[in-house]
């Protein structure tokens, strides 16, 4: 099983493809500007759960945010916990630095 993933950046999401066939998505917003990509949510059709679709679309899409040199707030729970049962992507998230005080 060959899964391709790619960016469609006009629909803001990677999207999963195995043998050709749609297989799911992440969802993201992002702003060069700000150095951030914000994950939202992630779906794999149920056709293809457990079969490594989810985790092929996190590594794509963080190994992108790092090559774009950004920030990861994974705000969706799967690249979220697919971020912490993989230390070596730590370095990506988001981290608020504000320091306001009363």
């Amino acid at each position: 099983m060959a899964i391709e993933i790619t960016d469609s950046p006009d629909a803001n999401r990677y999207e999963a493809r195995v043998d050709g066939q749609h297989a799911g998505f992440a969802e993201y917003m992002r702003t060069k500007e700000s150095g951030l990509v914000v994950f939202t949510h992630t779906e794999v059709d149920p056709e293809y759960n457990g079969q490594g679709v989810g985790s092929a679309l996190a590594r794509a899409a963080l190994d992108a945010a790092r090559a774009d040199g950004l920030r990861v707030l994974a705000v969706c729970p799967f690249i979220s916990g697919w971020m912490a049962r993989h230390p070596d992507y730590q370095d990506l998230a988001y981290q608020s630095r504000s320091k306001v005080e009363d």
